[in-house]
């Protein structure tokens, strides 16, 4: 029984051997001096300009989030509405049938929480922000603050 599996050890040995080498040869071949240009951030002739770190708006998180579930969503549905005849056929159509509709109402249950939540208006109003217990929120429906006066210096007062 060993000897069965001599051949698929010796290949993986072979995998093992190969990669190794061609990390080996790679070493040997390439210079080992390195020098200012290939130490820049990027090589295709723009100077990096401002911090490589930002912030995104975590907004885009959430509709990021929302796209991948209803995209698996569908890749899990197109494969039962593919074979949904066949089933019907052999007699267990009702059953994909309601399992596929308590599927989309899971996922309709989550859209309708996070739209009740208020994550997917983009242009956030003070109240939603107050439920929230975010203070210093502006909309596009708000009015903007009065302008302070500056004090005059002593030279223009005079005049």
């Amino acid at each position: 029984m060993l000897m069965d599996y001599a051949s698929v050890g010796a290949f993986f040995l072979i995998a093992i051997l190969f990669v190794f080498g061609a990390m080996v040869a790679g070493w040997l071949v390439r210079p080992h001096h390195g020098y200012d240009k290939k130490l820049e951030t990027y090589e295709c002739g723009e100077e990096p300009v401002g911090q490589a770190w930002f912030n995104f708006n975590p907004r885009f998180y959430i509709i990021a989030l929302i796209y991948i579930v209803f995209d698996v969503e569908i890749a899990f549905i197109y494969p039962v509405a593919t074979v949904f005849k066949r089933w019907v056929s052999q007699g267990s159509g009702m059953f994909a049938l309601i399992e596929m509709v308590v599927f989309i109402a899971i996922l309709l249950l989550g859209l309708g929480y996070v739209w009740a939540k208020g994550d997917l208006d983009w242009i956030r109003t003070q109240r939603h922000a107050e439920r929230r217990g975010v203070q210093n929120v502006t909309s596009a429906s708000a009015k903007p603050a009065p302008a302070k006066s500056q004090p005059q210096p002593a030279a223009a007062q005079e005049s």
